[in-house]
């Protein structure tokens, strides 16, 4: 009985051993070098990624620091154009007017000289040829046909149209159309020569269809292109051109009305005695 006994124990001890010996080991927890190492290959970096330099801002995203950037850059943008336009507006607005307007005052204006420049003047018309100087005490003098103090205010008339006349519009004909404006045989010619020995002409041609201007050709001269330059002048040039020799001199024996010769009283003869 006793013998039995021992053999079971024993059978049971050897059937505890066999079954531990043939079940899996106890698993030991892993250090952290062996997690490292266990970790899967798949959530280590790769080498080429490594290697790439560093991801770009994924434009689809609204990321504040480049909505500044782009609106500093915005406003930039927006304040040179500004400044551009007011520096546009300035100098061709306001300055830019201010030139033009001079610029167009000199391009109609027919001679850019002053009547106290002006030394000598000669008319020569269809009819006559008349010669003037000015003295030197500023009075004007015929010197052709004939020599005789002139009429100032004839002269001056004449001068202020040639310094203040404006000529309103400029056109170009061919050398061979000159006839065609009255200007091949001009029906006036001017001369004037300033105290600088410069010396300017205006030539004076037909009315034009209106009848308020002339056809007019200031300092002509050669031009290489074949055409001549034109000028509209005022038709109150023909009045001042036109005159007769009376209307251009000062009658000597013309008495003053304001200050007429006074009278030489006669002497009274004596009285008879008795």
């Amino acid at each position: 009985m006793a013998l039995e006994v021992g053999n079971n124990i024993v059978d049971e001890e050897l059937a505890t051993l066999t079954a531990q010996v043939s079940s899996p080991a106890i698993s030991q927890p892993a250090s952290p070098s062996e997690k490292q190492s266990s970790a899967p290959q798949s959530q280590l970096p790769s080498n080429a990624e490594l290697e790439q330099p560093d991801k770009q801002l994924d434009p689809t995203v609204s990321h504040p620091c480049v909505s500044t950037m782009k609106l500093q850059r915005t406003t930039l943008i927006l304040l040179l154009l500004a400044l551009g336009l007011g520096g546009f507006v300035y100098f061709y607005e306001i300055r830019g007017a201010t030139q033009r307007q001079e610029a167009e005052v000199r391009e109609q204006q027919i001679f850019a000289f002053t009547q106290e420049q002006v030394q000598t003047l000669n008319i020569q018309t269809q009819g006559q040829t008349l010669g003037f100087e000015r003295n030197q005490n500023g009075q004007w003098v015929m010197t052709s046909p004939e020599k005789t103090p002139a009429s100032n205010a004839s002269i001056s008339y004449l001068l202020d149209l040639l310094v203040q006349g404006r000529s309103d519009r400029t056109i170009q004909v061919p050398t061979n159309q000159l006839a065609d404006y009255g200007l091949a045989d001009p029906q006036a010619t001017v001369i004037v020569t300033l105290n600088n020995q410069q010396t300017h002409q205006l030539n004076l041609g037909n009315a034009d269809f209106s009848g308020n201007s002339l056809y007019a050709q200031a300092d002509p001269g050669n031009n290489p292109s074949g055409n001549v330059d034109l000028l509209l002048v005022s038709a109150d040039f023909q009045n001042a051109v036109n005159r007769d020799l009376a209307e251009w001199r000062i009658e000597n024996d013309t008495p003053d009305a304001d200050n007429p010769t006074p009278q030489t009283p006669t002497p009274a003869s004596p009285s008879p005695s008795p």
